[in-house]
């Protein structure tokens, strides 16, 4: 393994006169108030060790990251029946686009873009009050991290119930074509505390690290998925997780990940290492803007990508 402390240093040497780029999410009340000249980055291999820089232990909303979380709750829960309510296509859209959901009758195209997700926390939620599913998606996130602390930050979730109007639009329309089981309001109260996770860049890549080391976590010897759903669950990040900017994202750095309008990024490298990088402020398609630099410089400096070295 080469020196990835040194090499993630490196990194942010290089990063560090471009902090501030890129655009923060003001759509969310919340957001609009981070300041953008922040960034942290960590690694956690699956031997255990874990490596990082800058803003690295500093909490933010993990936003979209947490689908897939989500999406392995729901795995869980009804397995491939899943994929009846919600395709496995990268979308080409806006994450937060209704036109392509007119199109496919309610039928979101992934479960990354926001009507994806929305589906997926209706499976989460079967049986379930809303404080109940928000309760167990903590929990699940607390067990994978091995970290009692990891919080729901409430006012981005209110922030987000306030302003959430094109996500009230997108369930609504899903709950017309019968893609809904639960009343709209509960689902998206779910929905809106998921976004409003708060992770530091360690604590994000602990919980993710399952997804590097085939479902199992090495570091407390948990089974959490089956080889074969991790493997899957990747292949889903690789090609959906980035909205429209996934082929892109793949073409650059050429590991799975996923990302949030917080400014997090998640990453996995399956068989070395989970990897989680964070800076608030954002390109045109709604991913980090030097967290998506500061990957490609990763998998550059170590050879790691799914496509070989």
């Amino acid at each position: 393994m080469a020196d990835l402390q040194a090499i993630l240093d490196s990194i942010y040497a290089d990063i560090q006169p471009r902090i501030g780029e890129g655009k923060v999410a003001d759509y969310i009340p919340e957001l609009a108030k981070v300041d953008p000249k922040q960034f942290g980055m960590a690694i956690v291999t699956v031997d255990g060790k874990v490596y990082r820089v800058g803003n690295a232990d500093t909490a933010f909303s993990i936003q979209s990251i947490s689908k897939v979380f989500m999406l392995t709750l729901a795995l869980g829960k009804v397995g491939e029946g899943l994929w009846k309510r919600v395709g496995r296509e990268p979308s080409g859209s806006a994450f937060n686009s209704i036109v392509q959901l007119e199109h496919e009758s309610g039928i979101p195209r992934n479960p990354f873009i926001n009507a994806g997700a929305i589906a997926v926390s209706d499976v989460v939620m079967a049986g379930h009050a809303p404080r109940e599913a928000i309760g167990e998606l903590l929990r699940f996130v607390r067990y994978l991290a091995d970290d009692e602390s990891i919080t729901i930050d409430d006012k981005v979730a209110r922030s987000e119930t306030q302003t959430g109007y094109r996500n009230f639009a997108l369930a609504n329309f899903m709950r017309a074509y019968r893609n809904l089981d639960h009343p709209v309001d509960h689902v998206l109260g779910v929905y809106f505390h998921q976004c409003a996770l708060s992770m530091s860049c360690e604590q994000l890549a602990r919980a993710g690290l399952f997804l590097a080391a085939r479902g199992s976590n090495p570091t407390t010897g948990h089974s959490v998925v089956s080889p074969k759903r991790a493997r899957r669950i990747n292949a889903l990040m690789l090609t959906c997780g980035h909205y429209d900017g996934s082929g892109d994202f793949a073409y650059h750095v050429g590991l799975p990940g996923k990302s949030g309008v917080g400014g997090g990024i998640f990453a996995v490298a399956p068989g070395i290492a989970s990897i989680a990088v964070w800076s608030p402020g954002l390109n045109k398609v709604g991913n980090s803007q030097l967290g998506a630099a500061a990957l490609e410089m990763l998998a550059a400096r170590t050879g790691w990508s799914v496509f070989g070295d």
